[in-house]
C-alpha cells in the first residue's frame, strides 16, 4: 500500500548482518580443524568429506546436547569451554564402540545473534576438535526471535566416526570375571545439571561467584569444568587389543550405562570404596540429602568411563594407563546374573 513503512527482516529480529559476522569468525576456526580429506570449506550447502585408507569401514554417528549445563554458562558469561564439552561428549560416545572421530557439525540457535559469543562457542568447538582429530566441517547458525530469551542459546552436537569391521567393540567378548577399571571425570561432565542447579542455586542459596571450601573455588568454576575426552587411553587400549568393552557414564550414572556394554545375563558389581568420590558429588548429597539411589543414577560420582577387561590383562592395561599417565581404579567386576529380575548394577 502506498505510503507504508518498508519491514525489513531486522524489524522481525533477524540480522543478516550480524549472521555473516558470525559465519566469517566460525570459517576461521573451523579451517583450522581441517585435514586433507575435507573437500569443501565452511559455506557450502552440504560438507564433504572423503573416506579414505580404509579396508571395511563402519560409520559410527552420535548426538547430543549438553543440557542445562548452558544455563551456568549464561549465568557466568563464560562461553569457550560449552562448545569442547560438547565434542569430547560426542568422541566419547562413538570412542566406545572402537570409532576414530573423523569429522563434526554442530547446531547453534539463539533468540538474538551476539557475533561475538558464537565465536566464544565455536572457539570450544574448533578446540575439541582439533584435540580429538576431528574436523569442525559445517553446521547451523539460527537466529529465532521470540524463541529463546536474551542472552540464551541452544547447541547440539553431530559427530561421525569410523571403525574397521574386524575392531568393533560391542561387548560381546566380556565374560564372567572380568574386571572394570574406572577412569576419573573431571566433574559433572555434561549430566546431571538440572538437579545440581536445583540444590546449589535454589535449595543453598549459592551464586555462581561462590566461593565453596570443600570446592576449592567458586560455584561457577566447579559448574564448568571441562568434559573429559577419553579418546587416547581407548585408541591405546583397543590397538593393544585388550579392550573388551567401554561405557561412557553420562546420564543414568554407572547404574544405567554400564549395562549397555554387557552382553545379555551378565551384570555389574561395583565397589564403591575402591575411588574416593570427589567433593562436588558429596556436597550435592548432603545438601539435597538424595538417596543413594537417585544420587548414583544422577551423576557419574567420579567415574566418567568404565573398561572391560580380562583379569589375565589388567597388570598390560594399567601399564598403559600409566605411560598416558592416565589414573584408573579396579572398582568392581562383570558377574552372572541370578535370574532376569536381578539388577545389572550391584553396589558392595
Amino acid at each position: 500500500m502506498a505510503g507504508q513503512k518498508q519491514i525489513l527482516y531486522r524489524d522481525a529480529g533477524v540480522n543478516i548482518d550480524e549472521g555473516e559476522r558470525a559465519v566469517e569468525r566460525i570459517k576461521k576456526l573451523a579451517r583450522g580443524t581441517f585435514n586433507p580429506n575435507v573437500l569443501t570449506g565452511i559455506g557450502s550447502f552440504g560438507a564433504a568429506y572423503h573416506l579414505k585408507g580404509w579396508k571395511q569401514p563402519v560409520l559410527i554417528s552420535s548426538a547430543d546436547g549438553v543440557g542445562t549445563k548452558l544455563k551456568v554458562a549464561f549465568a557466568t558469561g563464560r562461553h569457550g569451554t560449552i562448545g569442547e564439552d560438547l565434542v569430547n561428549h560426542c568422541v566419547n560416545d562413538i570412542a566406545v564402540q572402537g570409532a576414530e572421530p573423523l569429522f563434526f557439525l554442530d547446531y547453534f540457535a539463539t533468540g538474538k545473534l551476539s557475533a561475538g559469543v558464537t565465536a566464544e562457542v565455536v572457539s570450544g568447538l574448533a578446540r575439541g576438535c582439533r584435540r580429538n582429530g576431528c574436523a569442525l566441517i559445517g553446521g547451523e547458525t539460527a537466529e529465532m526471535p521470540g524463541l529463546y530469551a536474551d542472552g540464551e542459546y541452544d547447541l547440539a552436537g553431530f559427530i561421525v566416526g569410523a571403525v574397521e569391521r574386524g575392531q568393533l567393540l560391542t561387548g560381546q567378548r566380556i565374560r564372567r570375571g572380568d574386571v572394570l577399571l574406572g577412569l576419573p571425570s573431571s566433574g559433572l561432565h555434561t549430566n546431571g545439571y538440572s538437579l545440581a542447579r536445583k540444590l546449589l542455586f535454589d535449595v543453598a542459596g549459592y551464586k555462581v561467584s561462590t566461593k565453596v571450601k570443600e570446592l576449592r573455588c567458586t560455584v561457577g568454576e566447579e559448574l564448568l569444568k571441562v568434559h573429559r575426552s577419553y579418546l587416547k587411553p581407548l585408541r591405546a587400549l583397543r590397538k593393544a587389543r585388550l579392550l573388551k568393552g567401554a561405557a561412557h557414564i553420562t546420564g543414568g550414572g554407572i547404574s544405567d550405562n554400564t549395562p549397555r556394554m554387557l552382553p545379555k545375563g551378565l551384570g555389574a558389581e561395583i565397589h564403591s570404596i575402591t575411588w574416593k568420590t570427589p567433593p562436588v558429588f558429596q556436597l550435592l548429597r548432603e545438601i539435597g540429602q538424595v538417596p543413594d539411589d537417585d544420587w548414583r543414577r544422577t551423576f557419574n560420582l567420579g567415574i566418567g568411563m568404565i573398561l572391560a577387561v580380562g583379569e589375565q590383562d589388567v597388570a598390560a592395561t594399567e601399564r598403559i594407563l600409566r605411560k598416558l599417565k592416565e589414573r584408573c581404579w579396579r572398582i568392581g567386576r562383570v558377574v552372572r546374573l541370578a535370574s532376569d529380575a536381578s539388577p545389572r548394577v550391584a553396589y558392595l
